[in-house]
């Protein structure tokens, strides 16, 4: 609740920063300092908690789980802002104003992990999404940025009317918001229930952009302001599965209940798995690559809701910290390169043999190389799916689809220290660097010792 608390307030106060502080380096300063705050607000809900679940008025939860996942959210945001946070100003001129959106974003993503009513989880991804609509079209001299905004907006206010129809058939069928207390495990499914069950998910897979609600994603994010798509893609993402796994094993699971809707999920996964690697292959901008890997990866990630025990949650937790950490580091080195294409790439490691270096170490997490927090990450996941069973096809599936993975992110590889070329980059800070290399470090670091994150759940 403290996380919840410290993020909106933080939000509204930089509104008003922006009126009366005119340096923008400062704004981000002042950014930066709210998410050490949040992260502090948040230490205290956890230690109030004492280790055990409390609900409060029947809508919010504070557990282990969702005081860890806001930690991971809070600090991978903290990672952007160092990252990332001054590329905000090449933008637009209202800076503040951006950061403002970011917060409002956090706090939504703080209430993900913590719902216990489906009205909170109305309300979680409403706070998410409507920043997200406003930062993709904050580019307002660029079309693609126009055009990303509004189809981002169209197709995800259509999805929000899925999700209330959703809600509005399992109240119907269970007279309840309340995710513990629905008893859908207890008899048979009624056809109301099971329609809400399958609403719900597909709006849902619409916001981690499962496949084939996945059409807005490539798009939006090759359109939107680069500094914004590296939110979207990693912390924003993040949020929606921790949202989908908590709603789905909470009050989904259970006397049976998995086996009316898992073999749909199972598909979807499979097809996010497939359709985001194979396209990511033939794509030749480096951002783009990036948009359809995320949907690659929702495709991994899926696996903890089809799955949905507790070597999922462990797992979802971990895959969390892998991506958002891998993948803002990649989006903070692209920020800096002049050519966004692969060939943009070309001599990296012979002009920026460091940058060339991290780059590599958080490609290689993404692919799940071992001895990065990527490979354990995809360990639990599909080790959740093993235990769940009659899921070894889509094990092997995924397997597959992690070698195919494996071309499009060494061709960046391949790029920055086998092709020739002068790769150019904008200056460089020592902090920036400093940043990067404790960010690789972190991703080295759960690949060895996962346990250091999974030992607080």
């Amino acid at each position: 609740m403290n996380a919840l608390i410290s993020t909106a307030v933080f939000g509204i106060v930089l509104m008003f920063v922006g009126l009366f502080v005119k340096n923008k380096q400062q704004i981000k300063y002042f950014a930066i300092a709210g998410t050490i705050i949040a992260f502090i607000a948040n230490w205290y809900d956890g230690q109030l908690a004492g280790g055990s679940s409390t609900i409060l008025h029947g809508m919010i939860e504070v557990s282990r789980l969702s005081v860890l996942f806001n930690a991971v959210a809070i600090g991978s945001t903290f990672l952007y802002f160092v990252l990332c946070g001054s590329s905000f100003e090449k933008v637009g001129d209202d800076v503040a104003d951006y950061f403002a959106l970011v917060f409002f974003i956090l706090a939504g993503i703080t209430l993900t992990a913590s719902f216990s009513n489906l009205l909170m989880l109305f309300l979680a991804i409403e706070i998410i999404s409507i920043p997200q609509y406003i930062l993709a079209g904050a580019d307002k001299k660029n079309l693609k940025s126009n055009e990303a905004s509004l189809k981002y907006f169209l197709m995800g206010s259509f999805t929000t009317g899925i999700l209330l129809m959703g809600i509005a058939l399992i109240y119907g069928a269970t007279g309840s918001f309340n995710i513990y207390e629905m008893g859908l495990g207890t008899g048979d499914l009624s056809p109301l229930a099971l329609c809400g069950i399958i609403l719900l998910g597909f709006a849902l897979a619409f916001k981690v952009s499962a496949v084939p609600f996945h059409f807005w994603t490539p798009d939006v994010y090759d359109g939107s302001p680069t500094v914004f798509t590296a939110f979207m893609a990693t912390v924003v993402k993040a949020a929606g599965f921790i949202a989908f796994l908590r709603l789905f094993q909470v009050s989904f699971t259970g006397g049976g209940l998995e086996h009316h809707w898992q073999l749909i999920i199972a598909l979807i996964t499979a097809a996010t798995l497939l359709i985001g690697n194979f396209t990511a292959v033939f794509q030749q901008s480096v951002k783009r690559m990036l948009a359809y890997s995320s949907i690659a990866q929702a495709g991994f990630m899926l696996f903890t809701i089809v799955s949905s025990n507790e070597t999922a949650t462990q797992g979802i937790i971990l895959y969390s910290i892998a991506y958002s950490v891998a993948t803002i580091g990649i989006f903070a080195i692209l920020l800096k390169m002049k050519d966004y294409t692969f060939d943009g790439y070309n001599g990296l490691a012979r002009r920026q043999p460091l940058l060339a270096l991290v780059n590599t170490i958080f490609l290689l997490s993404l692919a799940g190389i071992p001895l990065t927090a990527g490979f354990f990450a995809k360990y639990f996941v599909l080790t959740a799916a093993v235990q769940q069973g009659q899921l070894l096809w889509l094990v092997i599936l995924a397997v597959l689809c992690a070698a195919i993975s494996a071309y499009y992110y060494f061709r960046v590889i391949i790029a920055m220290y086998f092709k020739t070329g002068d790769a150019e980059t904008l200056p460089i800070t020592a902090g920036f660097r400093s940043v990067l290399v404790i960010g690789a470090a972190v991703i080295i670091l759960l690949g060895v010792f996962p346990n250091l994150v999974l030992q607080f759940l």
